[in-house]
């Protein structure tokens, strides 16, 4: 018997890119919520309860407030949001954090599909951390470029305005307060004493981004080189599908000295790339922040679910 999936609010940005990934396939049947009934809380209500799986592709209260809905205890929960991704009993749901976390991911009812900073960041960082070079009181500063669909259906509306002023059309530093909202998950997953200094630019294409952490090799536990840097992060995702370590030194995949930024849109990959010598290291992942990212995560987090292979529907 096919499983059921709903997902609660599939006109959003990320909810109509899962709905484009599940569209054609025959292991799984979408229900939805009728045209006429869509603010009727008690149809949105029934199918919460009636699917066997549930995305929550909404702002953070209303996932919490979905959750609160959901009384069948068969419902399995993919949560898009931030809502719940520093929750006890939520399973992060990054299915290459470590050697356990698919098992975890299989074995849970509450999943919470990482930020797309924080994927980048997390991918990064925690081999590092885990493997003893980086302490957590290390004082991590990040960088992240990023295109301007991120930021949901407003920010997609000013980009794509015809009549857009300059200042949009410029890259646009922003999250200055320094507080942004995935601080919180990328501080606990890592295992860091405190948050990062993290510092977003958004800038004038659709999707993509690449997140970059430099490093003060005189600061690292272990005395590790650039290249040595890369070879334990290769170790770490050896075999993995959609996490690749590009080569060292990264002569062969730049262009003309820069770093390409699209390459991974439209995919599920995420490609990290080592930079710098025995002094000075920057450590750069670059993916699609609506793949990757946020929708792309979430199927694979399904399709762990359902017992699938991880790619189904997403090569």
């Amino acid at each position: 018997m096919k499983k059921t999936v709903f997902v609660d609010g599939q006109h959003g940005t990320t909810g109509l890119k899962i709905r484009e990934r599940l569209s054609g396939r025959k292991d799984i049947e979408i229900i939805e919520v009728p045209e006429e009934k869509r603010k009727d809380p008690e149809a949105k209500s029934k199918l919460l309860n009636e699917a066997d799986i549930v995305f929550l592709c909404l702002p953070d209260d209303a996932a919490r407030e979905s959750v609160s809905l959901i009384k069948n205890d068969s419902v399995c929960v993919i949560d898009g949001s931030t809502a719940h991704r520093v929750t006890e009993g939520w399973v992060y749901g990054l299915p290459e954090l470590r050697k356990e976390q698919r098992s975890l991911i299989k074995k849970s009812k509450r999943i919470a599909v990482p930020g797309c900073h924080a994927t980048g960041f997390v991918a990064i960082l925690y081999p590092l951390v885990t493997k003893d070079i980086i302490g957590p009181e290390y004082p991590v500063t990040c960088h992240a470029v990023v295109g301007y669909s991120g930021g949901g259906k407003s920010m997609i509306g000013d980009y794509e305005n015809g009549d857009m002023p300059d200042y949009v059309k410029n890259p646009r530093p922003y999250a200055l307060e320094l507080n942004h909202k995935h601080l919180p998950e990328m501080t606990k997953v890592v295992g860091l004493a405190r948050p990062p200094v993290f510092s977003p630019t958004v800038f004038n294409i659709y999707s993509g981004e690449i997140i970059s952490i430099p490093l003060v090799a005189s600061h690292l536990k272990k005395a590790l080189s650039a290249a040595d840097i890369r070879a334990v992060l290769a170790d770490y995702y050896a075999g993995e599908r959609f996490i690749n370590v590009m080569p060292y030194p990264p002569d062969d995949y730049l262009k003309n000295g820069f770093l390409t930024f699209a390459d991974c849109n439209g995919t599920n990959n995420l490609d990290i790339f080592v930079f710098g010598g025995k002094e000075r290291i920057l450590l750069s992942a670059r993916f699609d922040n609506l793949g990757k990212g946020a929708s792309g995560t979430a199927v694979q987090n399904m399709n762990l679910i359902l017992g699938l292979p991880e790619t189904t529907g997403l090569e």
